[in-house]
């Protein structure tokens, strides 16, 4: 189960997000879009080689190679799809995190016009 701690990690944020933090968050978030279209990209490259090799009229006997191909390239696809929800779902709470410090700073300006008013 350590091997998969990474991916079910609590953090907490102990400190105001600053304008530093926030690139951060947005290079982590291209990243990891980026990785997701490379999972994609993968999956679909052996699924075409997996379609080559069924296709190939004299090499029967190796069309199971075809075969794990698409079960490789199936498992490439889902593991994609779960690592980005994964990661997208922890960059979320950051983001969250930031939009409710906007907001408090925006009722804070709000509050402190009307009492100017």
């Amino acid at each position: 189960m350590r091997k998969f701690k990474r991916f079910t990690s609590n953090y907490s944020i102990k400190e105001k997000i600053i304008l530093r933090d926030f690139l951060a968050l947005e290079r982590t978030t291209l990243a990891n879009e980026r990785t997701f279209f490379a999972y994609i990209r993968a999956g679909i490259y052996l699924s075409l080689a997996g379609i080559a090799i069924l296709k190939l009229k004299n090499f029967e006997s190796i069309t199971w190679l075809g075969t794990v191909l698409f079960g490789i390239s199936a498992f490439f696809f889902v593991f994609g799809i779960v690592r980005y929800q994964l990661l997208q779902k922890k960059l979320n709470k950051f983001y969250d995190l930031l939009d409710e410090e906007k907001m408090l700073k925006e009722l804070k300006k709000n509050k402190l016009k009307e009492s100017e008013d």
